[in-house]
């Protein structure tokens, strides 16, 4: 990556919330990297995190509360000014190929807004980072586990499941968001990340409205990133938050119809793993908790149309 010293190729954002146990491990090999410029965001840890990395040269930020993903993203945007924008996870860790494999896709593809790599966990797995958009097949689908009986139908599952395809640079619907490298002209033409997603789906809205602004969303196996994946809190613990989130996004991008019934299928999705994970009492508490909060309609409300 070419670069100058007061202008860098590439802003990596990391938002950080308790993330001290592997904060160091993601911004260090980033610190060390000609043309990046390291934003870490802190929101309202309690842990410590932003200590962990105070030796080393990053721009810390501490946002003063914890207002979600999107709005430490946001802060991170609006603190640089590079052409590119890395958004990365605390517990995910990029190296210099990753992100030289990354940047040269957008290079070479004009029309491209962002691009995703290939995710690999703590044992060097894949982890299915392709997505399709939600719709009401896809979310009965899961609700009732049919896609258990055919994980490599495109109709049943909003993840794309078929492995051969993760070898192959292609043009997924959405990327996860654990790490994506966008242009950032085109993230501030669009406004930047939808605050209104305190955590979950705030990756999928962000691909829906790259790719409705005229660009298309890329996906790099070239560009390979470990993740740890749920590091920063139990994952029972946020299934109430993702249910708001993926009903906020089917009111948003889906048609009235198409919102409601995508709505019913989150509940059933709630109402049937509730019953499925009786005997992890953890798990089936949030998943009743995130039924009580999607019959209600609460946080997700506010993204209504008229004469809901």
């Amino acid at each position: 990556m070419s670069t100058t010293a007061t202008s860098p190729l590439v802003d990596a954002v990391i938002v950080s919330y308790n993330s001290s146990g592997t904060l160091r491990a993601c911004v260090e090999p980033l610190a060390s990297i000609p043309g990046v410029r390291v934003i870490v965001v802190d929101n309202d840890s309690t842990d410590g995190s932003l200590a962990t990395v105070a030796d080393l040269p990053v721009a810390r930020i501490e946002s003063g509360r914890n207002g979600g993903f999107s709005f430490g993203c946001n802060l991170g945007l609006a603190a640089g000014g590079a052409p590119f924008v890395l958004f990365l996870n605390p517990d995910a860790r990029l190296e210099s190929p990753a992100l030289d494999a990354m940047v040269a896709a957008l290079e070479a593809h004009p029309d491209a807004g962002l691009v995703g790599p290939r995710l690999l966990d703590e044992d060097g797995e894949l982890m299915p980072s392709r997505r399709h958009f939600p719709r009401v097949v896809s979310t009965w689908s899961e609700a009732l586990f049919l896609h258990r009986l055919v994980p490599r139908a495109r109709w049943a599952d909003e993840v794309d499941r078929r492995w051969e395809g993760y070898l192959e640079s292609d043009e997924p619907e959405w990327v996860s968001g654990a790490c994506m490298l966008a242009r950032r002209d085109v993230l501030e033409g669009i406004g930047g990340l939808d605050e209104g997603f305190f955590l979950y789906c705030e990756d999928t809205d962000l691909c829906a409205r790259v790719r409705a602004a005229g660009f298309t969303v890329r996906y790099e196996p070239r560009a390979v990133v470990h993740h740890v994946g749920g590091a920063s809190a139990p994952r029972y613990s946020l299934l109430r938050v993702m249910a708001e989130s993926r009903a906020r996004y089917a009111v948003k991008h889906a048609g009235r119809a198409a919102a409601t019934l995508q709505i019913a299928g989150i509940a059933a999705h709630a109402a049937t793993h509730a019953v499925a994970t009786a005997l992890r009492p953890g798990y089936a508490r949030g998943h009743l908790q995130a039924l009580r909060h999607v019959v209600r309609r609460r946080q997700w409300a506010r993204a209504l149309p008229p004469r809901w």
